[in-house]
């Protein structure tokens, strides 16, 4: 009879990061679930314009400033969100902390920066077809802005409590990070089809 090798598991983790780590591909399939929604939101905008005389209809193109403002500290927020997720990779809880906190305070300001955006439309929603797949697109991305921020100011909460000790924490950290790089490439395209198309 063979004898039976058992390896002992026991010093492993509880809790990998990246392609090691359950919530890492359940974050990533949420994406790209949310990312197929962001691409029939944008054939939709597309399909509707190829369909109208004019574009934007009967209404002035959304004015430039706040959409602009918003693409600029999205992509500013993109250098410290890359070093959070770092941090969170080495467990430095002190730089982990920082570092949520900045992320934290990079979320709010272009929720507040959305609120003038929304105005800046020149159309309301439901003015006509155009009205409504540019609130449609600027909804669709607030509201992820507002999940990921949501989630950005619980970790930072969590982080400042006993919570912190958990290994696995630092994986949702890098998890949040992921997404929130998601949001802000999201934006992108949204950015375009709003602001730059009607102006083609």
């Amino acid at each position: 009879m063979k004898e039976q090798v058992v390896a002992d598991v026991s010093k492993l983790p509880n809790h990998g990061f990246g392609a090691a780590s359950l919530t890492w591909w359940g974050t990533l399939a949420f994406i790209l679930i949310e990312a197929t929604g962001f691409a029939l939101a944008v054939a939709t905008y597309l399909y509707l314009q190829s369909l109208a005389p004019a574009w934007p209809l009967a209404v002035a193109p959304p004015d430039l400033f706040a959409g602009s403002l918003m693409t600029v500290v999205l992509a500013a927020s993109v250098l410290p969100n890359v070093f959070l997720s770092r941090w969170a990779e080495r467990q430095d809880l002190r730089l982990v902390r920082w570092g949520l906190l900045a992320m934290s305070l990079l979320g709010v300001i272009p929720l507040i920066i959305r609120i003038f955006e929304f105005a800046a439309l020149n159309v309301k929603w439901d003015t006509n077809a155009y009205g409504s797949v540019v609130w449609v697109l600027l909804g669709l991305h607030t509201t992820h802005l507002v999940t990921d921020v949501a989630d950005t100011l619980v970790l930072t909460a969590l982080m400042f409590t006993r919570h912190a000790d958990n290994r696995r924490r630092y994986g949702d950290v890098q998890d949040n990070a992921m997404y929130w790089n998601f949001v802000v490439l999201a934006w992108l395209p949204v950015y375009g089809c709003i602001y730059w198309v009607p102006r083609l």
